[in-house]
């Protein structure tokens, strides 16, 4: 609706723009197509609209030695609407890649909930189907495991080495009890707790904990990073659709767009160079953005190639079951002679009467599971883009054993495709000058007149703005002549910090530990680091538990709720 009501209130009549325009600034014989067009646009009482011309000695911003149509009262409702007819044409400007942003941003979302828990569902498969005798006891240390995946994922700030540690910690005495020293009775709880401190001197499984810790943080923490990068390009399209206009910036929107009102100009639209110069001016500091967003959409699209291959989550996640296979296996090669080092670390077995049954999977949870991760949901990235098949994978029997061909298993890891949305990133590329030339597009597209046309240039309807035309950022602006630019918005300067330090995220320069991603510095260069600083005054206002269960950190927007355009 916002947007339909700016259009009606540059494009009222639109047919009478030249009649309208050819009367240049001689005082209209009545007040009644401003009347109109007041009434039109809703700015406030039609009683506060003078019938005929009168003096405007009042008004500040509005100035003209001719008789006027408007009262101080209609130039402050004029100065609000001009604020907000410009908020307006920005959210719609980027309504479109906001809504790309957003929504892709869900849908990742998504399918790695769906990897998760999928990637739980084969490692209690495992336990029950192989270890069925200690399947029981091996459900929460699963669970848990796959929470704290799912809280990192999305996240929080716990940490890949200690909760995958924890999980082999807390394994251990279950492999103890029914595998390395089984018995008609069960360990104690002091005897088992004594079996976890120790589960790392001892090293039942070899090296499997160690490489398991490399393929987690290798894999989750660039998906991680990802998210949270999608997450602040939300963030600073909302930062931009909602600007603070300073003071000068304002009354420049209000003499642009409604002063020609005031001398019966209703039709009439700003030439395009005086529209540039102010709207450059006004959005001075979101030019600042637009190096630093060719970064990002750079490094998200350097990123996402390098998920695809060797930080493949798919890959690591519906595999993790085979790593622990591996390290019950490791155990049991070893079992004499782990069985004296227990024996050393916490002497011999403490036993009690058995409390666990056999295996308790849960069927029809995991079968619903499968279903939501059947090849032909929509909802797949992958299926977005190739139709995979409509074969669903299948929990068989009573006995919770997960039926699956080597051909059906590589179909879950779409035989080497992409797990990034191809189509996402080069829909993204395509934005990587947007705020660089935000202006010129919000001038060429909404608001100024077009060439050959008579326009307004601050004063008069003329033929041409014949004022030099500055260019974009901060630093062209000392020579505007219709708007003061002081100073970078403090809002728009913690914005640009936040996407310098993503982009340090996205490249893995910000992870020692991690920081063998292959990607290739092309583009952005020292040019990102570079520090934006300005001056600015007080006058222009600147100033869980369970399976499935994370705790969800990602902000994403309602994609139901975003203004979508053709």
């Amino acid at each position: 609706m916002g947007g339909k009501s700016l259009r009606l209130g540059f494009l009222t009549l639109a047919v009478l723009l030249l009649a309208a325009a050819s009367e240049g600034a001689e005082p209209p014989p009545s007040c009644e197509a401003v009347r109109k067009v007041f009434q039109l646009r809703r700015l406030g009482p039609l009683g506060g609209v003078p019938e005929f011309p009168r003096a405007g000695v009042d008004l500040q911003v509005c100035t003209s030695k001719n008789p006027t149509c408007c009262t101080k009262k209609m130039e402050e409702k004029y100065q609000t609407a001009a604020k907000q007819d410009i908020q307006q044409v920005l959210q719609t400007s980027s309504a479109t890649l906001k809504f790309l942003i957003s929504h892709n941003a869900a849908a990742f979302q998504e399918m790695f909930e769906m990897l998760i828990r999928l990637a739980e569902n084969y490692t209690s498969t495992l336990f029950c189907n192989a270890y069925g005798n200690m399947a029981a006891e091996a459900t929460v240390p699963v669970q848990e495991f796959f929470t704290d995946v799912g809280l990192f994922l999305f996240g929080t700030d716990v940490s890949t080495e200690e909760f995958v540690n924890r999980f082999f910690d807390t394994l251990f005495p279950v492999v103890y009890n029914h595998v390395l020293n089984p018995g008609p009775t069960d360990i104690s709880l002091e005897y088992g707790e004594c079996l976890r401190v120790a589960r790392r001197d001892i090293r039942p499984f070899g090296n499997i904990p160690e490489k398991a810790i490399e393929q987690m943080g290798r894999a989750l923490l660039p998906s991680r990073t990802f998210l949270q990068a999608l997450n602040l390009g939300i963030e600073v399209i909302n930062t931009t659709d909602h600007l603070h206009f300073s003071k000068d910036c304002s009354r420049a929107l209000l003499r642009m767009q409604y002063c020609p009102h005031c001398q019966g100009l209703t039709l009439s639209k700003p030439c395009m160079g005086y529209c540039l110069n102010i709207i450059r001016g006004c959005l001075a500091d979101v030019a600042e953005v637009d190096l630093h967003w060719r970064g990002y959409i750079q490094s998200l699209e350097e990123l996402s190639r390098a998920m695809s291959g060797a930080y493949n989550i798919e890959h690591v996640l519906l595999n993790f079951h085979s790593l622990v296979n591996d390290a019950l296996v490791q155990a049991q090669i070893n079992r004499p002679e782990l069985s004296e080092r227990v024996h050393k670390m916490c002497g011999p077995p403490v036993r009690k009467p058995k409390e666990f049954p056999g295996c308790s999977f849960d069927q029809n949870k995991d079968n619903q599971v499968l279903k939501m991760f059947s090849r032909d949901s929509e909802e797949t990235l992958t299926n977005r883009r190739n139709a995979q098949g409509n074969r669903s994978e299948r929990i068989a029997g009573n006995n919770c054993s997960l039926l699956m061909s080597g051909e059906e298993k590589m179909s879950l890891s779409f035989k080497g495709r992409p797990f990034f949305s191809v189509e996402f990133i080069s829909h993204l590329r395509l934005y990587r000058a947007f705020y660089g030339g935000l202006a010129d597009q919000l001038c060429g597209n909404e608001l100024a007149a077009a060439d050959g046309l008579l326009c307004w240039n601050g004063e008069d309807v003329v033929r041409s703005y014949t004022h030099r035309v500055v260019g974009s950022g901060i630093k062209a602006q000392s020579a505007n002549p219709e708007v003061k630019v002081k100073g970078t918005d403090p809002v728009i300067s913690q914005i640009i910090d936040k996407l310098k330090h993503v982009i340090q995220l996205l490249q893995g320069k910000s992870f020692p530990k991690y920081d063998k991603w292959d990607l290739q510095q092309t583009g952005s260069g020292g040019g990102v680091d570079e520090q934006i600083s300005g001056d600015c005054d007080d006058e222009d206002g600147c100033g869980g538990s369970g399976s499935g269960e994370f705790k969800r950190v990602l902000k994403i927007t309602d994609c139901k709720h975003i203004l979508q355009t053709d």
